[in-house]
Parts: C-alpha cells; sequence; structure tokens
C-alpha cells in the first residue's frame, strides 16, 4: 500500500477539497461578421432592480443588510436559547441543529444575494469542515456552485450595452438561464449564427462599486470574518481577499491569460484550455468555447483510478504552467474544472494569473533543491533571500526547516503516496493561524509568493479530496527544469510526445 503523508493530529479546522471560488466561464466560439448585425445604438433602460439585478451597491446598503442580518441572527439565537432552556435533555439535540441549518441558509441566502466580496468570504469558508458545523459548511458550499442569478432580462440588457448590438443579431440562440452564477458574473450558454455553441459571461451591473464599498470597509469585512472564520487571524485572510477580487473584475485581462494558456496547450492531449473570441469579449463580458465535462461531484463518484488520473493531470498542468510557462492560474479550486474520463482536463476562470521571472522561478527550485537535500541552513538562507523569513527569527536553522518542510511533503518521497485531510488541514493551520506556532510570526509572503500560497491550500486540498495516489516525486521531476526527468507515467509519455512535437520558441 503507498503511504499517505504522515497524520498529525487533527485540528478542528479540516480543509475541503473545495477552494475558494466558484466556477465562472467555460467556453465560446466565432461570431459571422457583426458587419451583418445592426447595432444597438440606444442604450435602452435597464431593468429595475427589483428584477434580480444587484441592488445592494453603496457602503452604506451593505452595512445595513450585514447589520440587520446580525440584529435578526442574534434574535433568533436569544429565542433559540430561551426554547432551549425549557426543553427535555433528549430533544435538545435535534433541537441545536435545526437552529444551524436555520442559521446557516440565513447567512449562504444573505450572503449570495449580496455577491461581490460578502460572497467570496463564503466560499472561503468553505475550506473549513470539521471546525464548522456541518448545516454551516453545507450552506456555506452552496455558494461554491451558484449564487442566485440576475434576471434574465437585466443579463440581456448588460450584454447588449457591452457588445452593443441586440442579442438576436449576435446569438441565433441565447438561453436566459445561466448554467452558473457567481460572485462576480454570471454564465450563458448561446448559440452563434453559424451553429457554433458558446458560453458568455457576463458581469452583474454595479458589482464593481459593491466590491469597492465592500473592501474600503474594514469593519464590514471584520464581522464577517469573525463569524464565519473564528481562530484564524482575519489579516491575511483579507488581503487574500482583495488581491483574489480585484484583478477578477477585469475581464481583458482574464482573456489575455487565458488566451497565453490556450496557445501554449493547443493540441495536448489531456489538457484543454477554451479559446476565447475577442468579437464578443469586453472588459464585462467575456465569450468563449463551449467545453464539454462533469463537475467535481461527479468526478468524486468515479473510480479512484479515474480520480488519481483526473488528479495527476491537474498536478501536471499546475506544475509546468509555472515552470515552463512561468505562469500560475492561482485558482487552482474543482469549480474551475470539467473532467472527462481518462484524465482529460478542461480548466476554466483565468480571473487570477501571476507570471513570474526567471528569478523568481529559480528562487522557488532553489527551496525545493535545498530542503529535499537537507541542506537546512542553504534553505534558511533561501528563505531569507526571498523575503519569507525574517532574518532575525530566533529560532535554529533546524526548526525552520522542520516547520517549513511541511509544504514539500507531497513530492519527499520516491514512490507512491497518498494525500490525506489531515494533511490537508495542517496546510491551512500553517498558512493562517498565527497563534499554532512562533515562526509563522515571523514569516512573510512577498508579492512572488502572494499566489503560489494557492498550491498549498486550492491543489493539495483537491489532491486530499479525492486521496490522490502517484509518485508525485517523480511526476514533479519531469515538470522541474532542474531535473528534466524521464517520463514516469503513460501520461508523462503522452505528454513527453506532444512537447516533442510542439514548435519550440
Amino acid at each position: 500500500m503507498p503511504p499517505h503523508i504522515p497524520r498529525r493530529p487533527a485540528h478542528p479546522v479540516r480543509l475541503l477539497g473545495i477552494a475558494l471560488v466558484p466556477a465562472a466561464a467555460a467556453t465560446a466560439v466565432v461570431l459571422r461578421s457583426r458587419r451583418t448585425a445592426a447595432p444597438n445604438t440606444s442604450h435602452p433602460t435597464p431593468p429595475p432592480t427589483g428584477q434580480g439585478g444587484l441592488q445592494r451597491t453603496s457602503r452604506f446598503q451593505r452595512n445595513r443588510s450585514v447589520a440587520q442580518m446580525t440584529t435578526r441572527l442574534g434574535a433568533e439565537a436569544a429565542v433559540h436559547k430561551a426554547r432551549r432552556a425549557v426543553t427535555p435533555k433528549a430533544r435538545r439535540e435535534e433541537l441545536d441543529a435545526e437552529f444551524q441549518t436555520r442559521t446557516a441558509q440565513h447567512i449562504a441566502d444573505e450572503l449570495g444575494e449580496m455577491k461581490g466580496a460578502l460572497m467570496k468570504l463564503g466560499q472561503m469558508a468553505s475550506y473549513l469542515d470539521d471546525g464548522l458545523p456541518e448545516p454551516v459548511r453545507l450552506a456555506l458550499g452552496q455558494l461554491q456552485q451558484d449564487a442566485p442569478p440576475m434576471d434574465a432580462a437585466l443579463a440581456r440588457w448588460a450584454i447588449e450595452r457591452e457588445l452593443g448590438y441586440d442579442l438576436d443579431s449576435l446569438f441565433s440562440y441565447f438561453s436566459p438561464e445561466p448554467i452558473a452564477a457567481a460572485s462576480i458574473g454570471q454564465v450563458h450558454r448561446a448559440t452563434t449564427h453559424d451553429g457554433r455553441e458558446v458560453v458568455v459571461k457576463v458581469q452583474y451591473p454595479g458589482i464593481d462599486e459593491a466590491i469597492a464599498a465592500d473592501l474600503d470597509n474594514t469593519d464590514l469585512l471584520g464581522r464577517i470574518m469573525a463569524m464565519i472564520f473564528p481562530g484564524l487571524d482575519p489579516a491575511p485572510l483579507a488581503e487574500e481577499l482583495k488581491l483574489r477580487i480585484t484583478e477578477e473584475l477585469d475581464y481583458e485581462l482574464e482573456a489575455n491569460n487565458q488566451r497565453h494558456f490556450a496557445a501554449f496547450y493547443r493540441g495536448h492531449p489531456f489538457i484543454h484550455i477554451p479559446e476565447v473570441y475577442d468579437d464578443l469579449s469586453t472588459s464585462r463580458v467575456l465569450t468563449s468555447e463551449f467545453a464539454e465535462g462533469e463537475r467535481f461531484s461527479e468526478l468524486e463518484t468515479w473510480s479512484q483510478d479515474e480520480q488519481n488520473l483526473a488528479a495527476e493531470t491537474v498536478f501536471r498542468f499546475v506544475f509546468r504552467s509555472l515552470y515552463r510557462l512561468r505562469a500560475f492560474n492561482a485558482d487552482p479550486h474543482p469549480g474551475n474544472y470539467l473532467f472527462r474520463p481518462g484524465g482529460h482536463v478542461t480548466f476554466l476562470d483565468f480571473g487570477l494569473v501571476r507570471r513570474f521571472d526567471e528569478d523568481e522561478t529559480e528562487l522557488f527550485g532553489t527551496l525545493i533543491q535545498t530542503v529535499l537535500s537537507d541542506q537546512i541552513s542553504e534553505f534558511r538562507s533561501a528563505l531569507e533571500v526571498g523575503e519569507l523569513l525574517r532574518p532575525d527569527a530566533p529560532f535554529t536553522d533546524e526548526e525552520i526547516h522542520d516547520w517549513f518542510l511541511h509544504f514539500y511533503e507531497i513530492v519527499r518521497h520516491d514512490g507512491p503516496t497518498t494525500l490525506n485531510a489531515e494533511y490537508a488541514s495542517e496546510t491551512l493551520r500553517r498558512t493562517f493561524d498565527h497563534k499554532s506556532n512562533e515562526i509563522l510570526k515571523y514569516a512573510n509572503v512577498p508579492p512572488s509568493f502572494a499566489l503560489i500560497q494557492r498550491i498549498n491550500l486550492g491543489l493539495y486540498a483537491l489532491l486530499a479530496h479525492l486521496e490522490a495516489t502517484a509518485n508525485w516525486r517523480r511526476i514533479a521531476g519531469e515538470l522541474w527544469p532542474w531535473v528534466d526527468g524521464e517520463p514516469s507515467t503513460p501520461k508523462g509519455q503522452q505528454e513527453a510526445e506532444w512537447l516533442a512535437s510542439k514548435p519550440q520558441d
């Protein structure tokens, strides 16, 4: 049997393999020349916000909504406490469960309606498993897949306003019901007049104002964080949220990122990036190629062999992109993947991509090489050079090495290794819980590493959720430039053949 990552004492916070944000887009196709369509220059008045639009965009409105929610929950808690006092002991556990379910659903519903930064906080909370009551975790988990969508008339108006043409002249078919609704926008399936299937992601009108109001209001963020992230330091979570959400607002940036990855992986045997179509895209509308595939929940019902193949593909995509393309799609979570048998995966949502220079990727390599070869003092020096550790940290080199070694566990063993939930839980704790270890107080996250932690929080969480097994060390060796190892799996052989046929830039 392959070894599991060493188990540690269970922590009240256990990481799910479902990451920070929900899925957004899939895909589209080229529109026939716009010269054949009549432009819409009237810019009609949008439907009333009561028809499913974004109704609360100002700081005052969103503060009031949260205040009303906390007041209502406080009143319900008081009523529950009173009822519990007069309820027989045998019935109290059932009464508590009913109260938790109602409370969790209220929070999820409210954050889903408000969308933006506050909904993202709810999605972040889906990382927590044992640390949250099961009804709370399940209710917040709803935010992973879909938010309450905006009204079809408002979505139509928003697309027509952005693209400058009537919807009927742009598409022969456009589904009024979205196939996905997230924190910033929603996705509709459509067909162009030449018969090709597409998806259109449209941003919620006013969401930029709502997000600006949230991110500027530290009191509001603090109150919500205290509600759903007990025991964790909210400061790094707030910074993570700000970094994540502001870049997601720019669909032109996302389109550029997606084109960058699509060009690199074009023709790949098991990695697919949907093509972007510029004629149907703006800073608030993104149209791309439609892709078939199953959601993560369906993958979980497949055999362990199929889950292992899918996990290997995701692992290869993340690290080949990082070390060979020098780009990292910093949203590695299940909602952004579509799965097909045989380990074929379509990767979606390129709203947050970090590109690296050669010096930065060389630093990543130095850290890996020194920590895995037990060059303890050299590893500490590399941490300090990379500004990951303050030079005055009052710990021995061995203490520093042993503490950071956790983040490299997956590639330490040259043999089949299975990740588990305890490892994912410990990863979350070491990233955000400053009370867990004094070393973390001297650690730092410089800009080049701010998104790389998504590998620990997203990728490894997903692999742990699947309990994926592989020789991750050998696979990583194929992808690390300083090793450039021979193919170690059938997928590795497929990828080697693709690379041999790929034009060299």
